[in-house]
C-alpha cells in the first residue's frame, strides 16, 4: 500500500506540473520611437552607416483615390540622435512591394507595383546630397522579355546586387535571378533558384552567401530554403521548414534579418497574420523558437539592422496599418510591456 500511495502521489504531482507549465522562450522586444511618416505596409528600407532610409509602400486608408494608396515619400532616421527627416520624394511612380539594396554607400530601389502596372524601373540614391538618379531598367540587357515584377527579393554580396523571384509581368511567380554591377549599370542573369517560383519570400546574407526562403506559390506557403554561393554561382538546398513537426515557420510576407551569427524570421501571413519569431543557426541548419513579437501581429513589415541593433518597423494587418518600431534583443530575458 505504501508503494502504491507513492506512485499515485508522484503521478498527481507530474500531471499538476504538466498542466501548469508554459514554454518560456528567449528574446525581448522593446518599443522604440515611432516612424514619423504615414503608417504603411509593403515599404522598402535600407541602411547606410548609422542612417536608416524608409519609404514607398501602401496604405488603403489614406484617400478615396486608388492611385494615392501607393506612396512615394522617403524618410531618413538618424538612429544616433533618434529623429526622422523627410527627404525628397522618390521620383519614380508611387509603389508597393519594391526591392532595395545597398552597394558602396549608395541605395538602389526598383520594380514593384503601382496599382495598375508591374514595374521594372531602377534608381540609385546618393546620401551625400539626397539625390536620385534613374539607372537602366531592371534586367534590361538579359533578354527581350519584359522582366517587370513585384514581391521579389533582393540582397547584396560584395560589390554586386542581386534580385530574383516575385510575380512577373505575365502573372506567373518567378524563380529567376539577376546580378547588378553598378560600375557599368549592367545586369547579368545567373542560375535560377531551385524549387518553385514564388513571391513575398525573404532573403538574408551571412558569411558571403545569400539565403532565400518562405514565400507563396498559387496561394500555398512554401517550405524550402536555398543558399546561393557567388563563388560558384550555384544554389544548394538547406533543411526544409517542416522537417521538425514543432516548427511553424512557412509563411509569406514575413520579415527577416541577420544579427551576429544568427538569422531571424518573424511576422508574415499563413492562415492569418503571424507574430511568432524564429532563429536560424547557420552552422547547424536548424531553427529555434524565440519570444513572440510583442507588437500587433502583422505582415509586410520591414526589417532593419543598424549598428548591431535589429528592428521591425511598419506593416499591416488587414486594413490596419502601423508606424511603430520594435527593437529585438535575441538573448535578453522577456520583459512584458517595456
Amino acid at each position: 500500500m505504501k508503494k502504491l500511495f507513492l506512485v499515485m502521489f508522484a503521478l498527481v504531482l507530474f500531471m499538476g506540473c504538466k498542466k501548469s507549465s508554459t514554454a518560456v522562450y528567449v528574446g525581448n522586444w522593446t518599443a522604440a520611437s515611432s516612424f514619423e511618416g504615414i503608417s504603411r505596409g509593403n515599404a522598402i528600407s535600407f541602411v547606410i552607416g548609422d542612417k536608416v532610409y524608409l519609404g514607398l509602400g501602401f496604405n488603403s486608408a489614406q484617400t478615396n483615390t486608388a492611385l494615392n494608396y501607393y506612396l512615394s515619400d522617403f524618410w531618413m532616421w538618424d538612429t544616433a540622435k533618434d529623429f526622422w527627416t523627410k527627404l525628397p520624394d522618390f521620383p519614380g511612380s508611387p509603389r508597393r512591394d519594391a526591392i532595395s539594396f545597398v552597394i558602396n554607400g549608395k541605395g538602389y530601389v526598383g520594380c514593384g507595383y503601382n496599382g495598375s502596372t508591374k514595374l521594372k524601373d531602377f534608381w540609385e540614391f546618393n546620401p551625400a546630397n539626397n539625390s536620385w538618379t534613374q539607372k537602366g531598367d531592371f534586367a534590361h540587357e538579359t533578354s527581350s522579355m519584359d522582366k517587370s515584377r513585384f514581391g521579389a527579393v533582393a540582397f547584396n554580396l560584395g560589390n554586386y546586387g542581386y534580385v530574383g523571384t516575385g510575380k512577373g509581368n505575365d502573372d506567373n511567380n518567378m524563380r529567376d535571378f539577376y546580378k547588378y554591377d553598378p560600375s557599368d549599370d549592367s545586369w547579368t542573369q545567373i542560375a535560377s533558384m531551385g524549387g518553385d517560383g514564388r513571391m513575398s519570400a525573404v532573403a538574408f546574407t551571412y558569411d558571403g552567401k545569400a539565403y532565400v526562403t518562405t514565400g507563396a506559390n498559387n496561394g500555398i506557403s512554401l517550405i524550402d530554403m536555398w543558399m546561393y554561393d557567388p563563388a560558384s554561382s550555384t544554389w544548394s538546398q538547406k533543411a526544409k521548414l517542416n522537417i521538425n513537426t514543432a516548427w511553424t515557420i512557412p509563411r509569406s510576407n514575413g520579415s527577416a534579418f541577420v544579427l551576429g551569427s544568427k538569422a531571424y524570421l518573424s511576422l508574415g501571413y499563413n492562415s492569418g497574420v503571424r507574430n511568432d519569431c524564429w532563429e536560424y543557426n547557420f552552422a547547424e541548419d536548424n531553427w529555434t523558437k524565440k519570444t513572440d513579437f510583442e507588437g500587433s501581429a502583422r505582415q509586410d513589415a520591414v526589417a532593419i539592422v543598424v549598428k548591431e541593433k535589429a528592428y521591425i518597423a511598419t506593416g499591416r494587418n488587414g486594413n490596419s496599418y502601423f508606424n511603430d518600431i520594435w527593437e529585438f534583443r535575441p538573448f535578453d530575458a522577456v520583459v512584458i510591456g517595456d
